[in-house]
Order: C-alpha cells, then sequence, then structure tokens
C-alpha cells in the first residue's frame, strides 16, 4: 500500500490524481443530494407526531453525521502528517477543517430550528448539543492554527495536535444520549438493530448521507487541489499550469 501511494507525495502528482477524482465525486453528490432531498422534501409520509416538521431531518441528520466523519477524517490525516511527517496530509486537513465547521454550523442551525416547536426552545444545554457546539469551536481553532504561523510546518503541528486531542469529543456527541439524560432523541439509525424509521422514510435519508459524504469528498478535492497551487507557487509545473490556462 506504502509503496502505491508513494508517487502521490509528489506534489504534481498528488494534484492530478486529486483532478481525476474531483468530477466523480460531484456529479454523484449532486445526483444523490437531489434524489434524497426531493424523495424526502415531496413524497415521504408525514410523521405521526411531528407532521412535516420533521422533514428538516433531511437536512440536519446528513450534516450532523458530516460532522463527526470529517473531523475524524481530518485528525486521522493530521495524524498521519504529525507521524510520518507527509506535507500532503497537513495540506488535506488544513483544507478538510472549513468544511467540517460548515456542516457543524448546518446541524447545529437545522437542530436550534427543529428544536423550536419539539421542546419550545431554541437551545437547551443538552449534552449533545453542547458537544456539537464544542466540535465547532474545534474546527474554529483548527483553523485560526493554521492560519496564525508563517512557518507552516509549525502551523500543522499545532493544529494537527489540537484535531488529535479534539478526537475525544467524538464519541460524547455519538452516545451522549444514553450516557446522560437528554432532551435529545435517541439514533434512528441503528446498525446492529432494526430502524426506528419505516422505510420510505430511511431511505432518503440513507441517500442523503451518502450524498453529504460525498459532496464532503468533492469539495475536499478542490480546496486539497487549492492547498497544492497556494504551496507550490513558484514551482515550474505549477507555473506552466498558470500558462496552459490562461493565468497571468
Amino acid at each position: 500500500m506504502w509503496k502505491w501511494l508513494h508517487p502521490y507525495a509528489n506534489p504534481e502528482a498528488a494534484y492530478r490524481l486529486a483532478g481525476k477524482f474531483l468530477p466523480w465525486f460531484a456529479v454523484a453528490a449532486v445526483a444523490a443530494i437531489a434524489t434524497g432531498t426531493i424523495w424526502g422534501l415531496m413524497f415521504a409520509p408525514a410523521d405521526y407526531q411531528q407532521g412535516d416538521s420533521f422533514r428538516i431531518i433531511y437536512i440536519h441528520v446528513p450534516a450532523a453525521s458530516m460532522s463527526m466523519m470529517v473531523y475524524m477524517s481530518m485528525a486521522i490525516t493530521a495524524f498521519i502528517g504529525l507521524v510520518w511527517q507527509y506535507k500532503q496530509c497537513d495540506w488535506a486537513a488544513a483544507s478538510m477543517a472549513p468544511i467540517g465547521a460548515v456542516f457543524t454550523f448546518i446541524a447545529l442551525v437545522t437542530g436550534a430550528t427543529w428544536g423550536k416547536p419539539m421542546w419550545g426552545t431554541w437551545w437547551v444545554w443538552d449534552a449533545r448539543l453542547t458537544a456539537e457546539l464544542v466540535l465547532l469551536f474545534l474546527y474554529l481553532g483548527v483553523i485560526a492554527l493554521y492560519a496564525s504561523f508563517e512557518d507552516k510546518v509549525l502551523a500543522a503541528r499545532a493544529a494537527g495536535i489540537l484535531a488529535v486531542v479534539g478526537v475525544i469529543n467524538i464519541p460524547i456527541i455519538k452516545y451522549s444520549v444514553e450516557w446522560w439524560s437528554s432532551l435529545h432523541q435517541p439514533a434512528t439509525i441503528k446498525v446492529t438493530e432494526e430502524s426506528s424509521m419505516s422505510s420510505d422514510m430511511l431511505y432518503p435519508l440513507l441517500i442523503n448521507i451518502l450524498g453529504f459524504g460525498l459532496m464532503f469528498g468533492a469539495l475536499t478535492l478542490v480546496r486539497f487541489r487549492a492547498e497544492i497551487l497556494a504551496r507550490n507557487a513558484m514551482r515550474p509545473w505549477v507555473r506552466e499550469l498558470a500558462k496552459a490556462e490562461g493565468v497571468k
């Protein structure tokens, strides 16, 4: 595996590989999100208790799921960058942080919007909500550390340490409903047990989760390519690429 990955330690090779995958991720993401959203918002039946207000689940749950998945991906790449000193991993982690922050913000906003009619308030200091807010602060901290140092090696090291340490928050978010008394409803999708949702509600939700994951992949590739260009702006291949695309 490492022998296969070794050629892509070259920034130019990594840039071109990311470019090959980008269209596939982008097209698949648009198709999945369009299918899941239209199905969920227009054709899924209304919930017997919450009525049509439950439909925000088709945005809230995928965004919340991605907020955790992106953080885990960022922490893993940051750890590899810290241990094995792969610069591309540092660039990938830096690329993921803003995407994860946006997903987390969307999860918080949609959760508050959903909570208002259900709980009668926009916000409670519930364990899961609080841990999700902490996750947003972790993302912002990682972004700030990447931007705070002129020495990008030092910046990557500081941000990587924060990203790895912050992983402790992920199981808190995941299991907070089970560990503490909580207003937040338990997990709807279960791997080892039957889901509490009917299939005509569940399938569009699963499709949207897949679509958000593909969108995360596409956005990461876009930002990763931009990071490579920014960190290698003086390299001959970048200048040749700029000339070929008509950039002065």
